[in-house]
């Protein structure tokens, strides 16, 4: 009896662990966007073109894990001018921090729906906990690339100021909104 017992236990932890994937993030299909509002006269907006990492994700369990990275100097208001004074010193000093990462080991279901992951940002040498609200998330057997894909459309909201981002405070307020659109493939 306790042999059975083991073999279906070791039988339900491979079942368990064959669930279990990493998904390498698609840098064509990822792009963290950010809004902060400027003297209560407009919102602005801006995103980054350049993110990479990994999110291993376990359904079955419930488990997983973000390792994402962002090149700072990727960051675009659609406006060179702009962009340019955002890499300087002053702002995201991109010369002293060329990335902003986020990780995670803590995913929130709901059921079989994800709705949150709790991580840390680190901008500027900072290490801040940020939590995500997973607002959309799907997986899908890509029809072209014949793999597996997820997705999903993430949401948070922090203090820069929290970062040691201050420049234009209190004019450009130290609240900032994050939407996160991120797609991931199954690794081989």
């Amino acid at each position: 009896m306790k042999l059975q017992i083991l073999i279906a236990t070791l039988l339900a932890a491979s079942a368990t662990s064959a669930i279990a994937a990493t998904y390498n993030i698609d840098p064509t299909h990822t792009y963290p966007s950010f809004e902060a509002d400027h003297m209560g006269l407009s919102v602005w907006r801006g995103k980054f073109d350049k993110t990479s990492g990994t999110v291993n994700l376990d359904t079955a369990a419930k488990t997983g894990a973000l390792d994402v990275k962002i090149d700072a100097s990727s960051i675009d208001f659609g406006f060179d001018k702009m962009n340019s004074h955002a890499k300087g010193a002053d702002m995201f000093n991109v010369e002293k921090f060329p990335t902003i990462t986020y990780t995670s080991k803590s995913f929130k279901f709901e059921g079989d729906k994800l709705v949150a992951v709790d991580g840390e940002l680190t901008l500027l040498g900072v290490t801040k906990p940020v939590a995500l609200k997973v607002n959309k998330f799907k997986c899908i057997m890509h029809p072209r690339l014949k793999r597996e894909v997820c997705g999903a459309d993430a949401s948070a909201e922090f203090k820069r100021s929290d970062f040691g981002l201050n420049y234009g405070l209190p004019n450009f307020s130290p609240e900032v909104k994050l939407a996160i659109q991120i797609e991931a493939i199954k690794a081989d």
